[in-house]
């Protein structure tokens, strides 16, 4: 469940639904009262992981992990008609943040919260909240994946 917002604090925002399918995992980001937002499709048969993010059956935006990460982690986010984003830093402890054109757009970070599992998610004012809220779904996801 994802909660908060700058308008409410504190209030459910989204809340991400995971369903099982056969070949892939699919997760739904809703609004707190269950209108689908994005849809969160598991891509295993291509050379990186990658995950798309749909929004009425069309892919908005797809994450990739990076094929080198030197020093970083690192996720390239390709998205559909807008600018692309990159999310760099120590993804694993959730501690990073993510860039369009070399401007910070969102940070992720666990060090605010001490229960596990949990961690803050600060967007910068005139980005897409649930946009931003799905691939960060996606990079917890693929993560998550690799341990």
């Amino acid at each position: 469940m994802i909660t908060g917002s700058r308008r409410d604090a504190g209030q459910r925002a989204f809340k991400v639904d995971g369903k099982a399918l056969r070949l892939r995992r699919t997760l739904v980001l809703e609004t707190p009262e269950g209108d689908e937002v994005f849809t969160i499709q598991e891509r295993k048969l291509s050379l990186r992981d990658k995950m798309a993010i749909e929004r009425d059956g069309k892919t908005v935006a797809t994450v990739r992990k990076a094929l080198v990460t030197p020093l970083r982690d690192r996720f390239s986010i390709d998205v559909d008609g807008g600018d692309d984003m990159e999310a760099k830093g120590n993804i694993v402890d959730h501690e990073y943040s993510i860039e369009r054109g070399g401007r910070k757009v969102a940070e992720a970070s666990k060090r605010w919260f001490r229960l596990r599992d949990t961690y803050g998610i600060e967007i910068v004012e005139g980005q897409d909240d649930a946009l931003i809220l799905a691939v960060t779904v996606c990079i917890d996801q693929m993560t998550r994946d690799v341990g």
